[in-house]
Order: C-alpha cells, then sequence, then structure tokens
C-alpha cells in the first residue's frame, strides 16, 4: 500500500521548486508513489535518493523536459540532499544504508544484473523502517 503523491515527493518537489537551481525549472507534479512504512522524515530522505536513482536509471518522478546531462547532475543532487537530510537527523548509520543502497545499485547496473535492483530497494526501505 502507497501514500497518496501529496507526501513525501510532494515535500521534494516543492524544495525544489524554492530553490535557485536549473533543476527548479523541469519540477513537475509528482508522479508514482511514496515507499509505505516509513515515518516522513525518513520517506522524505528514502524518496530523494530514488529521485535520484530514477534520474539515473529510469523514469523520473518529479523532474521532465531536461537532457541527459542536468539529469544526471540532478540525480546526483538528490542523492546528496538525501544523504544531507539524514545526516542532519544524526542517523549515520542509515546513512551507510543509502550510501552502500546507491553503490550497489550502480554496481548491479554496471554488471547487467538489473533485475537484483528492485530487491536491494526492498532491503534499504525495510532497514531504514526499523529505525525510522
Amino acid at each position: 500500500m502507497s501514500t497518496s503523491a501529496a507526501g513525501p515527493l510532494q515535500v521534494l518537489a516543492e524544495q525544489l521548486r524554492a530553490e535557485d537551481t536549473p533543476i527548479a525549472e523541469h519540477v513537475v507534479e509528482p508522479v508514482g508513489t511514496d515507499e509505505p512504512g516509513l515515518s516522513e522524515e525518513y520517506a522524505v530522505v528514502f524518496e530523494a535518493v530514488r529521485e535520484g536513482y530514477l534520474l539515473h536509471y529510469g523514469e523520473p518522478r518529479l523532474m521532465a523536459g531536461h537532457d541527459a546531462d542536468l539529469g544526471l547532475l540532478a540525480g546526483d543532487y538528490l542523492y546528496a540532499l538525501g544523504l544531507d537530510r539524514l545526516a542532519a537527523i544524526g542517523d549515520t548509520e542509515a546513512v551507510a544504508v543509502l550510501s552502500e543502497l546507491i553503490g550497489r545499485c550502480a554496481q548491479a547496473h554496471a554488471e547487467g544484473r538489473d533485475g537484483e535492483v528492485a530487491e536491494l530497494w526492498e532491503v534499504a526501505a525495510r532497514r531504514l523502517a526499523e529505525r525510522g
């Protein structure tokens, strides 16, 4: 079961629109669903990292009309945004969980093991849900 798009994805969209960056003009209304089972604070972090991943490897839910270069930069920015928010919470173990997820997803894609990625996200979501 997923929460409505008015949750963490909307929080991210509003933040990205408000920032004075090249990303802002490409932010659209959120499309898709949020990760269930996470507190709001952790859900925003998780969805920022997921959106970063989608900008690198899939179809983003918060951006449209951008070129490939901006997509990669925006993906990196969202990875950093998520990890920064998590560090501000003070949960260094959760930072490690998501950092490991980012690295393992990149490795899986580089090695042609794309089918393993969904499980990596599920495991990371469960580990975060246990924390907050």
